[in-house]
């Protein structure tokens, strides 16, 4: 079970990012993306994050609304901890754990049964669209 939670926290991780840009998509902006993406690649966007969970998980107009503050919160303490230097890849994912558990509880509050489902299904296969990179090393070229 404890597995299970790690692995949907980092699923919300992943989808905090893809909110954001999937929010100013349905607010209409297109043109001016910034603050989509931090200084870094190694963090999903909220948006990117979004589309996953919304393609997977079949979010309505209302759940993708009030799951992407959430996603945003979790973007910007992951993005924060990235920039921290002084942390290791291991301090930096203790810190982010509990703001993942956060989040993954916050976000099955809005979803179906059958969401949950489909959700705790996505989690337990690959899913690198969600998972942004918390050791602050350059990414490889995509």
């Amino acid at each position: 079970m404890k597995r299970l939670l790690a692995v949907g926290t980092m699923l919300i991780i992943a989808l905090v990012i893809p909110t954001q840009q999937i929010a100013a998509a349905l607010a209409g902006s297109e043109g001016d993306q910034q603050g989509q993406r931090g200084t870094q690649d190694d963090v999903p966007i909220v948006g990117q994050m979004l589309r996953v969970l919304t393609e997977k998980l079949d979010l309505t107009a209302e759940q993708q609304a009030r799951i992407t503050p959430i996603l945003q919160k979790l973007h910007d303490i992951q993005q924060t901890l990235v920039q921290d230097k002084s942390l290791s890849r291991e301090e930096r994912l203790a810190k982010v754990r509990p703001y993942r558990y956060k989040a993954d509880e916050e976000i099955r509050e809005i979803l179906t049964d059958a969401q949950k489902g489909k959700l705790d299904q996505y989690l337990q296969g690959p899913h690198p669209e969600m998972h942004g990179n918390l050791s602050g090393a350059t990414p490889p070229p995509r």
